[in-house]
């Protein structure tokens, strides 16, 4: 394997992200614009940029873990309208198989169509979409330059137009990733408002984002706080140093492994002759409050991260009152201003963020409580007090949650 300094330079990049908002032509040369951007959920970085855009070429360096470590290489160019015409993205990913670490992604962008080719030391895959004269932009999970300029060519777009604050813009995208490069172009909508803000959605974006900008049209934060990747971004005025943040993921995921941001738990548990399981995403705190912030008020919430947390009882039961036959169910919470209520769904299997009420079995209040030591990451438990009895807790930051369970 190379050295980490050698393919942190080979893939060398400034990440530079079409910046002013509002230009409606193609932007003369001049001097490059250096800068940067920083990508934290709670107190933990996940991605860092390192921006620089001269006309209408942008060059990056970027880095990121979500889940696993990727160190990018990117140049870009952008046509009038700011839309992407030519892509080339070097992208480096240690924890890959040998001959798939080093990967390069080329897209070329035309009225009609998108045409894709993927190439590492197996081959080449290349894949093709008509784009219907749709605006082209590209996807990635967790690199905001690309959100960047997913702004800056919708907002041209409708100052183009002569469009009012909040219309909106529709987009189409294209995915680099592995992971996601076997779909055909997704969907995106920009809705631009009033005092230099915009809100972004989109079919990998469960819920909106926000971002607001310069009087130059520099994006200058992103907030998914309203989404499920409920992350702050923050504009660089001085480029940060890429190879060292790159340096510290890739040694944390060499020592611990590739680790999901909020990983996958089961927990099986007895009382009487019921046997429970409940397979739940466990996110961490991250030094973020929690209940009125990260998890509003009156809001339903899918208790864990990620798929919908699975609730399995094997004999009839009541937890908080509720009865629930032996079968597979949905757990949800809707934090309240004093406490929660805890919410069991017949659906089962959906992801977090497709909860149907019509199915609901019943909704109950849970008794709170604070904890002593607060707890890091989401923890549930099933924990039995007789042949008959026992209690449903949810533990998470500052607060406890308990639901009595009782075996009919």
């Amino acid at each position: 394997m190379p050295h980490r300094n050698e393919h942190i330079a080979r893939h060398r990049i400034t990440h530079g992200v079409m910046g002013a908002l509002l230009v409606l032509a193609c932007r003369p040369t001049g001097p490059a614009d250096h800068y940067g951007f920083i990508t934290r959920l709670g107190n933990d970085t996940v991605a860092v940029e390192n921006v620089t855009r001269q006309g209408n070429t942008e060059t990056t360096d970027e880095v990121d873990r979500f889940p696993l470590v990727r160190v990018r290489h990117t140049e870009i160019q952008l046509g009038p309208d700011g839309s992407i015409r030519h892509l080339v993205m070097q992208i480096y990913t240690p924890s890959e198989p040998p001959a798939q670490r080093h990967r390069q992604v080329v897209a070329d962008v035309t009225r009609d169509s998108v045409f894709l080719s993927k190439t590492d030391s197996t081959g080449t895959v290349r894949r093709a979409f008509a784009t219907n004269g749709g605006v082209i932009e590209a996807h990635l999970p967790q690199m905001y330059s690309l959100y960047e300029l997913y702004f800056d060519a919708a907002l041209n777009r409708a100052e183009l137009a002569k469009r009012p604050p909040g219309d909106t813009e529709q987009m189409r995208q294209f995915y680099i990733d592995r992971e996601f490069d076997q779909f055909p172009l997704g969907h995106g909508v920009v809705r631009p408002l009033p005092g230099g803000t915009a809100e972004i959605s989109h079919d990998w974006l469960a819920g909106v984002g926000t971002a607001a900008f310069d009087s130059a049209g520099h994006m200058l934060s992103y907030s998914g706080a309203r989404t499920t990747y409920k992350v702050d971004v923050s504009r660089l005025a001085t480029p940060p140093d890429i190879q060292a943040a790159a340096g510290r993921f890739e040694a944390a995921e060499a020592k611990s492994g590739v680790t999901e941001l909020s990983v996958r738990d089961t927990v099986r548990a007895s009382i009487g002759k019921a046997s429970f399981t409940i397979d739940y995403g466990r996110p961490l705190v991250r030094g973020r409050v929690l209940v009125g912030n990260i998890l509003p008020y009156d809001h339903v919430w899918r208790t864990g991260a990620n798929a919908a947390t699975q609730f399995t009882t094997s004999a009839p039961v009541t937890v908080a009152g509720i009865r629930v036959p032996a079968g597979t169910y949905t757990l949800w919470t809707v934090p309240r201003t004093h406490g929660a209520d805890l919410i069991v769904n017949r659906e089962s299997g959906q992801w977090g963020t497709d909860y149907d009420g019509s199915r609901d079995l019943g909704m109950a209040h849970m008794t709170t409580d604070t904890l002593g030591t607060p707890a890091e990451k989401f923890t549930i438990s099933i924990d039995p007090s007789s042949k008959t009895r026992g209690a449903l807790t949810m533990e998470w930051g500052p607060f406890r949650w308990m639901a009595p369970i009782e075996v009919r």
